[in-house]
C-alpha cells in the first residue's frame, strides 16, 4: 500500500475510534491509541507510515508544552488554597513512594521504576476539567479543589520531564544531569533575553494574523529543535518556548489559532503510542500492567480521601474530589516516550505505561460521570473517613431553623440579597463554598454555613424541611434540580427560587416546577433596553442611575 495511503488509513482509523470513544463517554485519547493498535496489528516493524507517524509525533508533543508553557502563570499556584496544595503534593508522594517499591518488586530496574512510578503519579487534567464541566460541576466545592491539585500536579510533571530528559543512559548519571542544567540554564537566559524584544516585535507581527500564526509554530519548533541539539529534550523546549511568549499580549490570539494544529499532531502522538504496542517488538507484561492499573484505580483516590478526611472535609466532597484521580495524565504518556527515545525504558515498558493509561482513563471516565450514584451506594462505609469531629464544611447550629429562607450562594446576584435579607429582619440562613468568603460573613455573625449545595447533609443541617423559601444562586442546572426535586419532595409548601444563565436551563427549571427562575442576563438586558425608552433618548438611565447612587453610595462621584 502506498504511504500516503497507509497514513489516510490511520488517520481514518483514529476519526472511527474516536467516535467510538465519545459515544461511550470516553475521552478521544482512548480511540486515538485504540487506532494505533488497529495500525500495528497490519504493519510489520519497518513499516513506512508507522515511522512517518512516529517521526511527526514529537511535534504534537513540542505544541503541546509549547500550549501548557504559554497558560502557565507560576502566581496561580497562590491561589490553589491549602486543601489542594497538601492533596496535590500528598498524593504524588504516596504514589511515587508506593508505586516505586511495587514496580521494583514486580521485576522492573531502578531507571525504570522512577519512570513508570512518576507516570503513575499525574492525573489528566483535560480530561477531568472536560468530564466535570459537562457534569456543570466545575464550580462546586470538590471541583474547585480538584482543579486546584491537578494545577499542583501539572507544575511537579513539568519539572519532572526537565529531570528525566536530564539524566542520560549513557556516561555518569550525575554529570550528565549537571550538564543537562548549565545547558537549560544558559538556554533559559538565552530565551529570557530574547523574551525582552518580543512585545514590540509581536505588536508589529500581530498585524497580520497568518505572520503571527507562521511565527508561533516556527518559534516553538526551532526552540524545540535547539534544544534536542544540545542534548535535552524537544519537550522542554516547546514548554521554554511557550513560557516566553507568556506574558505577550497576543499569547490569547497565539493559544487559540496553535490548538487545532496541536490536536492535529497530538493525534499522530497517541496513534504512534498505541502502535508501538504491538510493533517493533513491544510486549505488554499483562500481570504487571493489571496490577498497576488496579493501584491506580484503588490507591490514588483511596490517599485523595483520606488526606481530605483529615483536612475536615465530609466524606462525599472527599470521595468524589478523589475519583477524579482513579487515571494517569497526557503528561503520563509524554513521559514514557520521553523515556523510550532516550533509551531509559524498553518498548515493553513504554507499552505498560500506555495500557495502565487506556485502562485507567476508561474506568475513571465512568467513576465521574456515575459519582452521585456511587457515593449513594458506598455513603455508610465511606463515614469512616470523616476522621474530625469539627468538620470544615459545617457550623455548631443553634436551635433549629423554621420558617426560614435559605440562600445558596452568595457571590454577585446572592450578594445583593443576601444585604436584603439582612436590612429586612427576616430569619435567613445561607450556605457557600468559598471559605474565604464564609469566614469573613460569620465574623460579622452572618448565619452562613460553608459546604456544597447538593450535600444531603448540608441540606438537613439548614433544615430545609421546614424552610418557606429557597432561593438558589448557583447557575448549574443538576444542582438547582437537586435542590428542586429535594424540596418538592419533603417541603412541598416553599417558595423555590433558582437560576439559570442559559434560556433552556430555565424553561427547563420551570417545567420541573420552580415558582421562579433568575436570569441574570435576561433581566440586565431588559432593564438597559427599558432604560433607553422608546425614543433611544436614555431617559430611563436618570432613574437607574438615582437607584444605584442608593445603593451604592456613589454620592463621591458628584464631587
Amino acid at each position: 500500500m502506498p504511504l500516503f495511503s497507509e497514513i489516510a488509513l490511520a488517520l481514518v482509523l483514529a476519526v472511527v475510534f474516536g467516535f467510538i470513544a465519545h459515544s461511550l463517554k470516553q475521552p478521544p485519547i482512548i480511540g486515538f491509541i485504540l487506532a494505533g493498535v488497529a495500525v500495528g496489528l497490519f504493519a510489520s516493524s519497518g513499516s513506512a507510515a508507522v515511522e512517518v507517524i512516529e517521526g511527526l509525533a514529537p511535534i504534537g508533543v513540542a505544541l503541546l508544552l509549547f500550549l501548557v508553557g504559554l497558560e502557565m502563570n507560576v502566581m496561580d499556584l497562590r491561589h490553589v488554597g491549602w486543601p489542594s496544595l497538601i492533596t496535590g503534593i500528598g498524593q504524588i508522594i504516596f504514589t511515587f513512594g508506593v508505586g516505586y517499591f511495587l514496580i521494583t518488586a514486580l521485576g522492573f530496574g531502578t531507571l525504570a521504576a522512577v519512570y513508570i512510578s512518576i507516570a503513575l503519579t499525574f492525573s489528566s487534567t483535560i480530561i477531568v476539567v472536560k468530564l466535570l464541566s459537562e457534569k456543570k460541576e466545575l464550580n462546586s466545592l470538590y471541583g474547585r479543589i480538584v482543579v486546584g491539585f491537578l494545577l499542583v500536579q501539572d507544575f511537579v510533571a513539568i519539572l519532572a520531564l526537565v529531570i528525566l530528559a536530564g539524566l542520560r543512559s549513557d556516561g555518569e548519571p550525575l554529570f550528565s544531569f549537571l550538564t543537562a542544567l548549565l545547558k537549560g540554564g544558559a538556554l533559559v537566559g538565552l530565551i529570557l533575553t530574547l523574551s525582552r524584544f518580543f512585545p514590540r516585535f509581536l505588536d508589529r507581527i500581530g498585524r497580520s494574523p497568518e505572520m503571527l500564526y507562521l511565527f508561533s509554530i516556527a518559534w516553538a519548533l526551532g526552540i524545540a529543535t535547539l534544544t534536542e541539539l544540545i542534548g535535552l529534550s524537544v519537550e522542554i523546549g516547546g514548554f521554554l518556548a511557550g513560557l516566553a511568549l507568556a506574558n505577550s499580549s497576543e499569547h490569547f490570539q497565539i493559544g487559540a489559532r496553535m490548538r487545532p494544529v496541536r490536536d492535529f499532531f497530538l493525534i499522530l502522538f497517541f496513534v504512534s503510542l498505541g502502535a508501538r504496542m504491538l510493533v517493533g517488538g513491544a510486549v505488554v507484561p499483562w500481570g504487571p500492567a493489571l496490577i498497576l492499573s488496579l493501584f491506580v484505580l484503588v490507591g490514588n483516590p483511596l490517599i485523595v480521601l483520606i488526606l481530605m478526611g483529615l483536612l475536615g472535609y465530609r466524606s462525599r466532597t472527599s470521595f468524589l474530589a478523589s475519583l477524579t484521580v482513579a487515571q494517569i495524565s497526557e503528561f503520563s504518556l509524554v513521559i514514557a516516550a520521553l523515556g523510550l527515545r532516550l533509551g531509559h525504558l524498553d518498548p515493553g515498558a513504554a507499552a505498560l505505561i500506555t495500557f495502565v493509561g487506556i485502562v485507567t482513563i476508561f474506568f475513571s471516565s465512568y467513576f465521574i460521570i456515575y459519582s452521585d450514584r456511587i457515593y449513594h451506594f458506598l455513603k455508610p462505609v465511606l463515614k469512616v473517613f470523616e476522621f474530625r469531629r469539627k468538620l470544615v464544611e459545617e457550623i455548631p447550629v443553634v436551635g433549629e431553623y423554621q420558617n426560614h429562607i435559605v440562600l445558596m450562594g452568595v457571590h454577585r446576584t446572592g450578594y445583593s440579597i443576601l444585604q436584603t435579607l439582612i436590612k429586612s429582619g427576616a430569619e435567613f440562613v445561607a450556605v457557600d463554598f468559598d471559605p474565604v468568603l464564609v469566614k469573613s460573613l460569620r465574623n460579622k455573625n452572618i448565619p452562613i454555613i460553608y459546604g456544597d449545595i447538593a450535600d444531603e447533609e448540608i441540606q438537613e443541617v439548614i433544615n430545609l424541611r421546614k424552610a418557606k423559601a429557597v432561593i438558589s444562586t448557583v447557575p448549574g442546572i443538576k444542582d438547582n434540580q437537586a435542590i428542586l426535586n429535594v424540596v418538592k419532595d419533603i417541603n412541598k409548601k416553599a417558595k423555590i427560587i433558582l437560576t439559570a444563565n442559559e434560556r433552556e436551563d430555565a424553561t427547563q427549571l420551570y417545567r420541573d416546577g420552580a415558582n421562579y427562575v433568575i436570569q441574570p442576563h435576561f433581566i440586565g438586558g431588559w432593564e438597559l433596553a427599558q432604560a433607553l425608552g422608546h425614543k433611544n433618548d436614555f431617559n430611563g438611565l436618570i432613574k437607574l442611575q438615582e437607584r444605584d447612587a442608593r445603593v451604592l453610595d456613589l454620592r463621591s462621584l458628584g464631587k
